[in-house]
Order: structure tokens, then sequence, then C-alpha cells
């Protein structure tokens, strides 16, 4: 036979058998149903006080959803050093550090507020072989 739960999903875990019993001894105690059943799998937030030794990493996935530049672009800037450089986790496994990216970001908004970077010249459209525009 089959164990469903109160939400009627099948009960597969122990957390879930745990969160069952404290829940509904809480629910005893005057506690909301919703307060006493609740599950955050996130662990608890570090406390500000102590600085944070663990780095945010990103792929190239994230890194292209933050900085929408081509992959071969990517690479002539870190070539050149002008964009932070990736480093190896395992053999195939490239990441970028996330605060070194954000700050790079950060530059290039502050640069380009600053008109700092040149634009592309327009291209001559009188010069074009298909619909050449007129003088």
């Amino acid at each position: 036979m089959r164990r469903v739960g109160m939400d009627n999903r099948p009960v597969h875990t122990e957390r879930y058998q745990v969160e069952r019993r404290a829940g509904s001894a809480a629910i005893g105690k005057g506690k909301p149903l919703e307060e006493a059943c609740s599950f955050d799998p996130r662990p608890p937030p570090l406390p500000r006080s102590q600085p944070s030794l663990l780095k945010r990493t990103v792929r190239r996935a994230e890194l292209r959803r933050i900085v929408p530049l081509a992959d071969t672009t990517i690479y002539e800037l870190e070539q050149r050093g002008e964009f932070p450089r990736r480093f190896y986790l395992t053999a195939r496994c490239v990441v970028w550090d996330l605060a070194e990216v954000e700050a790079w970001v950060e530059d290039r908004r502050r640069a380009s507020d600053a008109a700092l970077i040149r634009r592309a010249p327009s291209p001559d459209v009188r010069q074009r072989k298909t619909r050449p525009v007129r003088a």
C-alpha cells in the first residue's frame, strides 16, 4: 500500500516523517499549520560579523546571462587582460569569480557613462552592394 501525506503526495523520506511529527506537535501548541509544517532547505545565513570565506563562482552559461558577449569575444578580452581570467575547478569545469565579473561590469558602466569607450563607426550605407542609398 502506498503511503501519502496530508497533501496527497507519496511519503518517501525520513525527513518528511520527522517534519510531520514535529508539525503535529506544534499544531497542538497554538502554532498555525503553515508555520508548524514549514521547512526551508536553504542553510541559515552567515552572521554579518564574519567575512565570507567562500567566493561565488559562475560557469559559462551563467556568465553569458550576466555578460551577453560571445565566447570568442570573452576569450579575446581575457587574452588582452581586459576581462577577469577563468580558472579550472576540474579538468573540464571552467569558472569565473563572480565578484570580479561584477566589478568588471561596473567598471564598464562607469567608462560608458564617461564616454571613455569608443563606439564602432556607423556603416556607410552608400557603399552597400544591395539596396544602396542614393544621395
